[in-house]
């Protein structure tokens, strides 16, 4: 095991790694900008470095700021977490070059996975089914046009190096393509540092679909089930819940298959996520493998028992699964709510500020996965994401249940929150049967989103 690890990001899931860490037994090394100087992450490290100012450019981006703080820490490895440098191939190699561990799957899967276009090549040729498109970046409208007309319209245009929905617009007529490639090749570049897309057919309103998987250095695999993040805004996901409402089983089956016999021949270890489309009544396809936790790895570890974040670190320092599939007994349901610093009827405008006073629910059944504390200034550089509140129960109805009075008794003042959406969605007739899609906030709250 490690005696220190670097923790390379910030906010919620930076506390959720140092927890891991101290749970472990391991030294937990904060790596902060200055704008993040008193945030909760560092108060509870056993050390911290500041890696630059507020701007992540200079920060939490910066490969050098980062390897530099954890070298000068004597950190033997670093916890990317999600988004930042999480899944960047050049950062990898940097870990490899000085000698430290980055906790995640190989760098081969990382570089393969990273690049979407060359991560559908990989899975179509592993027999897992690919939305149709095309499967390298494509220079210029002019070719973008050519591909739009064979796929047949709508379309969508995506990040070769995207994730979390940024460089991706919906493409529904030819005189919209040019300014949506323009669009989304410059969101591409903002947020990657790469402005290369690939197209795939849009699928309308089909439902969203992950399964979790870990691996060791010894080559045993295995899934810890599915689960659906359907419910979103712009493809940000806002809700997600284990396991998948009303999701057949021979789908399910069929899923979790897939995702192993492509692991194995990835010659994957570590931890990652298998995300898809799914289109009733059974068909799925494969649209990105994610080679880090997710935000919603909690809906996983409520369900499974099982916890994600120390077992990343233990797979990272070799050690072998104990854990099999049989041993894999998914119990009950669990739904997470993204509480974030949003105005929802402003089209979910990014809100700033103070927070005067911040009172967690608790209760059976729930989980808070949050950096907040009362007098924290939430800062505007950043994510907007606030809080994760989770509730498990014997049924889903049960933990929809639990999470409306979680909502209730939760209290965030000082700053907007996404606290009455949540409220709002978790009491609509269609979300409480499961008839849920990724159209579904479009559909039943805000059109214009569309």
């Amino acid at each position: 095991m490690f005696d220190k690890i670097l923790v390379a990001n910030r906010g919620e899931i930076a506390v959720r790694i140092v927890r891991a860490c101290h749970e472990l037994g391991v030294r937990a090394v904060v790596a902060y900008s200055e704008a993040d100087r008193d945030s909760l992450a560092v108060r509870m490290a056993d050390e911290s470095v500041c890696i630059g100012p507020a701007p992540s450019a200079r920060s939490y981006l910066s490969t050098p700021s980062v390897i530099s703080a954890a070298l000068i820490t004597g950190c033997e490895a670093i916890h990317p977490g999600y988004g930042f440098l999480s899944e960047n191939t050049y950062f990898a190699e940097i870990c490899e070059r000085v000698g430290i561990t980055l906790i995640g799957p190989p760098r081969e899967v990382i570089e393969r996975m990273s690049d979407k276009a060359l991560a559908r090549k990989t899975m179509r040729e592993a027999g897992v089914p690919v939305v149709p498109g095309v499967d390298e970046p494509i220079t210029g409208v002019e070719r973008a046009a050519r591909i739009a007309r064979e796929i047949g319209y709508p379309v969508l245009l995506k990040a070769v190096s995207g994730g979390g929905g940024r460089g991706m617009r919906a493409v529904d007529a030819p005189e919209e393509l040019e300014s949506g490639f323009s669009v989304a090749s410059s969101e591409a570049e903002a947020a990657f540092g790469d402005g290369r897309l690939y197209m795939e057919r849009r699928l309308l309103n089909p439902r969203h679909v992950e399964v979790q998987v870990l691996g060791d250095k010894h080559g045993h695999v295995i899934h810890l089930g599915e689960r659906d993040c359907s419910i979103q805004r712009r493809s940000q996901k806002l809700i997600e819940e284990s396991p998948a409402p009303g999701l057949p089983s021979k789908t399910r089956d069929a899923l979790t298959k897939s995702v192993l016999k492509a692991c194995r021949q990835l010659g994957f270890h570590n931890v990652s996520t298998f995300e898809f489309l799914f289109e009733e009544p059974d068909r799925f396809y494969f649209i990105e493998m994610n080679t880090r936790v997710q935000v919603e790895h909690t809906v996983t570890e409520m369900v499974t028992g099982v916890d994600i974040v120390k077992w990343q670190i233990r797979l990272a320092a070799g050690e072998e699964l104990t854990i099999a599939q049989k041993d894999v007994r998914p119990r009950g349901h669990a739904i997470e709510c993204r509480i974030t610093a949003e105005d929802h009827e402003r089209g979910f405008c990014p809100q700033a500020g103070t927070v005067d006073l911040y009172l967690p629910p608790g209760g059976p059944g729930i989980r808070v996965d949050s950096h907040l504390y009362s007098g924290y200034t939430v800062p505007t550089h950043y994510d907007s994401l606030l809080a994760k509140f989770v509730a498990w129960g014997e049924t889903r109805e049960e933990a929809v249940r639990r999470m409306l009075r979680a909502l209730e008794e939760a209290i965030i003042s000082g700053v907007t929150t996404t606290i009455p959406f949540h409220s709002g969605v978790l009491q609509d007739d269609d979300f409480r049967a499961g008839r849920v899609n990724t159209g579904y906030i479009e559909d039943h709250f805000h059109p214009e989103l569309r």
